[in-house]
């Protein structure tokens, strides 16, 4: 029965992140954009979590948290990079 309730919410975060993404192309401003891709990183960490869960693989929860580490070091790039115009200094 946890699995089902698992693959539920599965399934609701892969159509949530399809509505994130349309927000990260037609997004109005590019602040937005970011946004909408820290989301659709955040979700995906999520479900790998939850795919570790349900196939009781702790190796995925190694890649959960590199990947949400990239999501993290990605936007705060390009966040830097938008507001200063470079990464360094």
């Amino acid at each position: 029965m946890l699995e089902i309730g698992i693959w539920v919410i599965l399934i609701a975060l892969a159509i949530l992140s399809f509505a994130s993404l349309y927000r990260a192309i037609k997004g109005p401003s590019v602040a937005d954009r970011i946004i909408a891709i820290n989301v659709i990183s955040t979700k995906v960490t999520v479900m790998i979590l939850l795919i570790s869960i349900v196939l009781n693989q702790t190796g995925y929860m190694d890649v959960a948290l590199i990947y949400a580490l990239v999501g993290f070091i990605t936007t705060l790039s390009v966040s830097k990079y938008l507001a200063k115009g470079k990464l360094y200094e």
